[in-house]
């Protein structure tokens, strides 16, 4: 947490102050301090050494609310491909934000095209969940995410499973483009890390990856190009059944333009 510099700044001057008086009462030839300089901008540190881990707090005191897309609703579907395209009809996608960022997300775009669903976040710290709408509960899911990167190699790509908004809980497989990923759980819309790790299957740079996660009974299982990275079992937190979608999030650097090219929802 940043704590503000007013109060340390205030303390220098009153110690400059109290010195300066002394000297004039003594008489004597104590050199004058120096005034205190300007501290360093501070250098946020890069994703390798100390990657960026969302916030434990909404922005605000709000309820989380999801927002339904501007398109008229197919037939609902349990288990099927989405390949975005400017054909996809979006009526069964609802998304929400994230993130210091989402104050400010007047820079955020989402366009559908013909090679899929383009997001560009114009806003630092930023996380954007899109959600699938039309079937509210999946107990049991397979998720696949073919994803890729076209701006700075700074963003965070992430899959959702148990989604509950009544409770803000979900599980939350998140992949940092340096290739270091996160296994949260997220409670009362607090993100608690469960595990992470590093991989070097992740193609990194202006590249093109899939995303895989397997929420089955209290296990989690992650997959990166179809490469297993890791199951994990859950025993404390037990969240059972909600809804999918995913997340393309920015962190410290911009610009942040990643073009989803598919999400299949299937079963495990």
């Amino acid at each position: 947490m940043r704590l503000p510099a007013r109060p340390f700044l205030f303390l220098v001057f009153f110690v400059l102050v109290v010195s300066l008086a002394c000297s004039a009462l003594a008489g004597g030839n104590t050199p004058i301090p120096q005034a205190a300089t300007e501290a360093p901008p501070i250098q946020f540190p890069t994703q390798s050494s100390n990657p960026v881990i969302p916030p434990t707090a909404r922005p605000t005191d709000a309820p989380l609310q999801p927002q339904p897309t501007s398109a008229p609703v197919d037939v609902p579907q349990d288990f099927f491909k989405e390949e975005f395209s400017t054909n996809t009809n979006l009526g069964n996608w609802s998304y929400f934000l994230q993130g210091s960022g989402s104050k400010d997300s007047s820079n955020l775009s989402v366009e559908s095209r013909d090679d899929g669903l383009l997001f560009d976040l114009g806003t630092l710290d930023l996380y954007v969940y899109y959600l699938y709408e039309a079937q509210l509960s999946y107990k049991d899911t397979t998720l696949v995410l073919v994803a890729e990167n076209r701006g700075a190699n700074n963003n965070n790509v992430s899959l959702v499973c148990r989604l509950n908004y009544d409770k803000l809980q979900w599980y939350e497989f998140s992949f940092e483009s340096g290739g270091v990923w996160y296994l949260y759980s997220v409670e009362s819309g607090a993100y608690k890390r469960m595990d992470n790790g590093g991989s070097n299957e992740l193609h990194q740079g202006m590249a093109t990856n899939e995303y895989a996660m397997t929420c089955k009974g209290n296990t989690i299982t992650m997959y990166i190009n179809g490469k297993k990275l890791k199951t994990y079992t859950d025993n404390k937190n037990g969240f059972s059944e909600g809804q999918v979608g995913f997340n393309i999030s920015s962190l410290n650097v911009l610009p942040v333009t990643v073009n989803v090219k598919s999400f299949e929802i299937a079963e495990p």
